[in-house]
Formats: structure tokens, C-alpha cells, sequence
């Protein structure tokens, strides 16, 4: 009993934590939340739970900002994310626990690396470039989770300012979460998990609306990559362990 207790309280603050940056930065959630997610329920259930969320609240965050999306950009990221969505699932479908935990962590850290280091990559410019990320990124979601990386390295490369990047980015969470769910399905979870889910995106959300006028850009951008990268070493690190 104390031991489920202390699963429910972990999957709150995990939520709670993700849920808040999700709704400061317009992504993020799975960054930092699938590592620990997958920790718990498994490569499965973590993936889809977090789809599930991050579609969620990106809905909700982008009632007050649907105005600034860029319609031109993001029509052929997200038709390339419809048409990958299907593979990522399939791929997962078909790996073991160990190497897909691997290969989750090693994404993950990857991606986050190339935030980190600001990477400029000419392939993801212009129409080709929200093609690929989009691609990229489709794949990524429904195998892992993530998919926010390669939109993220889009948007730098487009020199997209914070008030562009956020509407933009719960557009896009919405739609290839939509297609990640319609894929692989609603995650099982117990009643009383999921009303700790529930309930911690709703409060992740106030605390994120509520700290939004008072905290900066940059501090929130180290959080988030801080978080992510110890969380996609961790996976990695388990998935490696599994299979020695």
C-alpha cells in the first residue's frame, strides 16, 4: 500500500512538473516526463500516457494564442507527422523492453544535446524542413514520445521569437498527439492513477499560467533541458543495464 502510494505520488509530481512547463513553453511535457513515465509503467504505457497528456494541455494552452499560428509552416509538419506516426508505432511494437528503453533514452538525450548546442541545420529550412521535422518528429512520438525535438530545432533554425514558438508548438502537440493516440491507444491505468493524473495536469497548468509573467525565458530553457537530459540518460542507463 505505501509502496502504491509512493508510485502515485511520484507520477503526480512528475505530471505536476511537466504539466506547468508544457503550459510556460508550449512543449516539453514529454521531455520531461517520459523518462520517469516509462521508468514506471513501461515503454507502453509511459508513451501513450504521455500523448495522451501533453495533447491535452497543449488544447487547453492554445485557446488564447490560436491566432498566431503559422498555418504555411505548419500544414507540412504536421501531414509528414501523419504519415510517420503509424511507422514509430509499428517499430515499437516490435522491439524488446531493453533495446526500446535504449533507444527512448538515447533519443532523448540526443535531441536535447542538439538544443543545447543551438544546432543550425540546413535541411531544416523552409517547406523541406518542416517536412523533415515533422517526419522526424511523427516517428519520434509514437515510438517514444518525444516529438517535440525536432519542431523545437525547426523553430530555431526559422529564428522563431518565444510568442511565435509557443501557439506554434501547442498546435503542433495537439495534432501529432492525436495521431499518436489514434494509433496506440488510451493508456491502462487504475482509477485512482488516473485521477492523480488528472489532477496534477490541472494544477501543473495554473502553476504554469501563474509563474508565466514572472519567469525568464532562459531560466525556464535550462529547466527544461536540465531535466530532460538527466531524465533520457537515466532511461538509457536502465535500458543498458537490461541487457547486459
Amino acid at each position: 500500500m505505501a509502496g502504491a502510494g509512493a508510485a502515485e505520488l511520484l507520477l503526480g509530481g512528475t505530471v505536476v512538473l511537466a504539466a506547468s512547463v508544457q503550459w510556460l513553453t508550449g512543449m516539453g511535457f514529454a521531455l520531461i516526463a517520459v523518462p520517469v513515465l516509462v521508468l514506471m509503467l513501461g515503454p507502453a504505457q509511459g508513451v501513450v500516457l504521455a500523448n495522451c497528456a501533453a495533447g491535452a494541455i497543449s488544447i487547453v494552452g492554445l485557446a488564447a494564442g490560436w491566432r498566431r499560428i503559422r498555418i504555411g509552416a505548419m500544414v507540412p509538419l504536421v501531414i509528414a507527422a501523419a504519415c510517420t506516426v503509424p511507422a514509430g508505432s509499428w517499430a515499437a511494437s516490435r522491439i524488446s523492453e531493453p533495446v526500446l528503453l535504449a533507444g527512448i533514452g538515447t533519443l532523448v538525450t540526443l535531441a536535447v544535446a542538439l538544443v543545447i548546442g543551438g544546432a543550425r541545420i540546413p535541411a531544416l529550412t523552409g517547406t523541406r524542413g518542416a517536412v523533415t521535422a515533422g517526419a522526424v518528429g511523427g516517428f519520434m512520438n509514437s515510438a517514444a514520445g518525444v516529438g517535440g525535438p525536432p519542431y523545437s530545432l525547426y523553430a530555431l533554425n526559422a529564428g522563431w521569437e518565444l510568442h511565435e514558438f509557443v501557439p506554434n508548438a501547442q498546435f503542433y502537440g495537439i495534432a501529432v498527439n492525436i495521431f499518436s493516440v489514434a494509433v496506440n491507444g488510451v493508456p491502462r491505468l487504475s482509477g485512482s492513477a488516473w485521477t492523480v493524473t488528472v489532477a496534477a495536469m490541472v494544477a501543473g497548468a495554473l502553476i504554469g499560467r501563474a509563474l508565466a509573467p514572472r519567469v525568464r525565458e532562459r531560466g525556464v530553457r535550462r529547466l527544461i533541458l536540465a531535466l530532460a537530459l538527466a531524465g533520457g540518460f537515466s532511461v538509457l542507463t536502465k535500458g543498458l543495464l537490461q541487457m547486459a
